[in-house]
Parts: C-alpha cells; sequence; structure tokens
C-alpha cells in the first residue's frame, strides 16, 4: 500500500487536494500534528467535499508516535536530497510504501532526514524555484510509484460515459 504522510502541514487547500489524490490512487493519508488548520475547517472540506468520506487517514501526534505506530519503506522528499525521486525501485506492491513530505514553510526538519539520508530524495527541477507546490510534488511521487507497480487496480478507462465515448457522434 502507498501511504502519504504530511509531517505539520499548515495549508488546508494542499492538504484538500493531497485527499483527493490519496482517494484516486486508493493510499493512505497520515496526518502529523500540529496541524496549522482544523479537520473540521471549511477550506479543508472544500477542497475535499465530494472525497472525504472515503478517505483512509490517520492523524498522530508526533513523528514519533507515527514511527511507533507504522512498518514499512520510508522515503523522505527534501529540496537537500541528492537522489530523484524516480531513483528508487517501488515495484513491489506487496510493500507499504510511505511518502513522507515536509511542512510547507520548513519542510522535514534535519534531525528527521539525517537519520536516513540513503532515503532522502528531490524532484529535480531549476534554480529559479525554491520547491514546488506540496500537493504537485504528492501527486507526481505518487503517480510514479503507481507507475512501477503498473497502476494496481486503478482504473483505466472512465468509467461512467463508457468505453466508446470519444468514438460516438
Amino acid at each position: 500500500m502507498i501511504h502519504i504522510v504530511l509531517y505539520e502541514p499548515e495549508i488546508p487547500q494542499n492538504t484538500g487536494n493531497i485527499m483527493r489524490t490519496c482517494v484516486a490512487t486508493n493510499s493512505k493519508l497520515h496526518l502529523i500534528k500540529p496541524l496549522g488548520f482544523s479537520l473540521d475547517d471549511a477550506h479543508l472540506k472544500r477542497s475535499g467535499v465530494n472525497y472525504i468520506d472515503k478517505l483512509k487517514y490517520e492523524v498522530y501526534e508526533n513523528f514519533e508516535d507515527f514511527k511507533n505506530k507504522n512498518q514499512g519503506d520510508f522515503y523522505y522528499f527534501t529540496r537537500y536530497g541528492h537522489k530523484p525521486h524516480t531513483s528508487f525501485d517501488y515495484s513491489d506492491s506487496t510493500r507499504d510504501i510511505y511518502l513522507i513530505f515536509g511542512k510547507e514553510s520548513t519542510g522535514i526538519p534535519k534531525e528527521i532526514l539525517k537519520q536516513d539520508l540513503e532515503h532522502c530524495m528531490r524532484i529535480p527541477m531549476t534554480a529559479n524555484v525554491r520547491a514546488l507546490n506540496l500537493s504537485n510534488c504528492v501527486a507526481i511521487c505518487t503517480y510514479e510509484v503507481l507507475r512501477q507497480q503498473d497502476y494496481g487496480d486503478l482504473l483505466r478507462e472512465e468509467p461512467h460515459k463508457g468505453n466508446d465515448y470519444l468514438e460516438r457522434d
């Protein structure tokens, strides 16, 4: 299973967008406190309103609480990483893969990253920007894992209008 971990997320709209990505990809969301918003916040619900009832998620008091309750392969996303996100083998769909992202303003603390430098990575980009939007990063990385797993049980065709929608008059 793919697990999306948000360390102290600050912006409710980002988290709402990530919630939608989690529902779309059958991923579980893990939120590590403190959160920069209430889970009842109107902005958050507006971003995930049609999907929040289908979301699998859990909230933790701190990073140690999260680590104590979860096991698997942990990958840390940081602009200071030296490896691209595509350089890892995520193809074993029987493993629990945790993609860990930091808070929008400061990322994942250095103390956490230093404990597992081998699994610190970055999404390659120009020097013209410091970082991409958090929800975009989550989507890019989640779909890289899914690509390597041949998209698992995700639908390959739109289920509502029919397989021949484009061919019809």
